[in-house]
């Protein structure tokens, strides 16, 4: 029980370390376009946990099907590459500073390994499933 408490407070001081930074990526040089990285890595495991939820047999099938595993993967694969490619277009278009696009994929890649760490620490699957 005590590791769990330590793990999420561990967790919630790296996502706000994340935020900090990518905020500060934002308002250091007063450009917010940094703020759409944060974004994409936030929406970012959303279709692994949609997919993976249709994905089960007794959802939308009679049987297993990995379609939607693959295809959530995909997404998450894309909106991963955006949030990673974004503030390098940016700076080398000269919308942002070179300081601001290291900033905020660094806080973004903080962002979503916490959510990724979380959602596997806590989301296993537990006897008591039925809603």
């Amino acid at each position: 029980m005590i590791q769990n408490q330590i793990a999420v407070i561990l967790l919630s001081f790296v996502l706000a370390a994340g935020f900090l930074l990518v905020i500060l990526s934002c308002a250091l040089w007063a450009n917010w376009l940094p703020l759409l990285v944060a974004l994409t890595f936030v929406l970012a495991p959303l279709p692994n946990s949609i997919c993976a939820r249709c994905s089960r047999a007794d959802d939308l099938s009679p049987e297993y099907n990995s379609a939607y595993v693959d295809f959530g993967r995909f997404l998450t694969g894309m909106l991963i590459t955006t949030g990673l490619s974004l503030p390098v277009l940016l700076a080398h278009s000269k919308l942002i500073q070179p300081a601001a696009c290291w900033m905020s994929i660094a806080g973004g890649g903080l962002v979503y390994g916490t959510i990724l760490v979380y959602s596997g620490w806590f989301g296993g699957s537990s006897d008591d499933e039925g809603w």
